[in-house]
């Protein structure tokens, strides 16, 4: 079967907690929800359910929900995702359950409230745990949204990867939704990130820096990322349970065995309008790029990606208001001449550029205008919630955000 090619199809996948309906209380019911979704007397590990699936993930308080096949377009997708997510709440609420949006359960204690999905492919999920103690919050309590963007061969590989690198310090800035850990403002907008930067820390070079290594061919890449963090996890994973591709976990992923580049580094948002939102301008963004629409593409390929990865850091700590001063950078995103630019002015020049008004624009481009006006979600979190918050309020708040979620509207202030 041929593959799809530069921005043919799209695959999205968004996750979210499943929380007690009064309390927001974590709750490990994943498997129930997926055999009501499924109708089956039996657990199952997905649940078709038209063009959508709901699919388990590592920790049993997790549900994923994605598109199959992937899409031709991310516009016009939000609704789909949207009457499957009330569907799904409709199935849980006699369970007196719901689902929770946001990448990070602003109370959850993981080490006493994390149970790891014990039916199908245990073996793999329990393999995870005894290495890495997935009893943490860089494994048990971070949702996000997957992006998988195609390529059919090296040469669109070379060009898609170098795109996807250069934006993935970027994206903090749109899509950061993390500002509490165990009910506390962590003083970082994108805390998920700080946690999965260290969620493999005892095997360093299965995550590395995050921003993938300059790599623009598969054997480069199967000589430079996976043969070094195989080697590495070895003695740990003497089975070989986890000598696959999906043990990368950097920021975004080479699946040759996909034919698609998987962009994991976007916190998942309120509702799908949102998530969608910030995709669409993030594969316009990259497909710029690739087009070599303002730098030529070998000069992104050569970033290091130490450079990148400073960003990155600036980025999950203020988010939009992270300041970009590196010229170069700036040139590539269509900002030549500028000599400093906070990261949110970066993206409204870029929507502007790739996304021009039409007579009636699309819901997903006034969303974006919304985001940009009042910041990414963390920031709108803690302006509703306050820099030091009691449990309850913090509570309050996020039974907001899962009626916005149940809505399919955007939290503003």
């Amino acid at each position: 079967m041929k593959r799809p090619g530069l921005f043919a199809a799209f695959g999205i996948e968004l996750e979210y907690m499943l929380v007690d309906r009064a309390t927001l209380a974590v709750r490990p019911a994943a498997d129930e929800a997926l055999r009501l979704a499924a109708g089956s007397a039996a657990y199952v590990s997905d649940a078709a359910c038209g063009p959508m699936t709901w699919s388990n993930e590592l920790v049993a308080h997790v549900l994923e929900l994605k598109v199959e096949p992937p899409a031709a377009s991310l516009l016009g997708l939000a609704p789909a995702f949207h009457a499957e997510i009330q569907a799904m709440n409709a199935r849980l609420k006699p369970l007196n359950l719901c689902l929770l949006p946001g990448a990070m359960h602003p109370l959850m204690r993981p080490a006493a409230e994390t149970r790891v999905w014990p039916h199908d492919y245990a073996e793999i999920y329990a393999a995870f745990h005894r290495i890495f103690d997935c009893h943490t919050h860089g494994w048990a309590n971070l949702q996000s949204v997957h992006l998988n963007l195609p390529f059919a061969g090296e040469r669109e590989f070379a060009r898609l990867h170098a795109a996807v690198r250069a934006v993935l310090p970027l994206l903090p800035a749109l899509a950061a939704s993390s500002p509490f850990q165990e009910g506390r403002a962590t003083g970082l907008l994108d805390t998920r990130l700080e946690n999965y930067r260290h969620h493999m820390d005892r095997v360093p070079l299965a995550a590395g820096r995050v921003i993938p290594e300059p790599v623009y061919t598969e054997a480069e890449y199967r000589a430079h990322v996976f043969a070094p963090m195989f080697a590495q996890i070895a003695p740990f994973d003497t089975d070989g349970v986890l000598q696959e591709e999906f043990l990368n976990a950097r920021g975004a992923i080479a699946r040759f065995d996909r034919g698609s580049v998987e962009v994991r580094l976007l916190d998942v948002q309120e509702c799908p309008l949102a998530d969608l939102a910030i995709c669409e301008l993030v594969q316009r963004t990259v497909r710029a790029l690739c087009d070599e629409r303002w730098m030529p593409l070998a000069r992104l390929q050569a970033w290091p990606v130490e450079r990148l990865h400073t960003l990155l850091l600036a980025t999950m700590r203020d988010a939009d208001r992270a300041t970009v001063s590196d010229a170069e950078m700036l040139e590539a995103f269509g900002c030549a001449g500028a000599t400093s630019l906070r990261a949110g002015e970066i993206w409204a020049r870029l929507l502007e550029a790739l996304w021009p008004v039409a007579s009636a624009p699309e819901p997903e481009r006034a969303a974006l205008e919304q985001i940009l006006k009042h910041g990414p979600l963390a920031r709108r979190i803690l302006a509703a919630a306050g820099p030091q918050p009691h449990p309850q309020r913090i509570v309050e708040v996020y039974a907001q955000l899962a009626g916005a979620l149940e809505r399919g509207c955007l939290f503003l202030p």
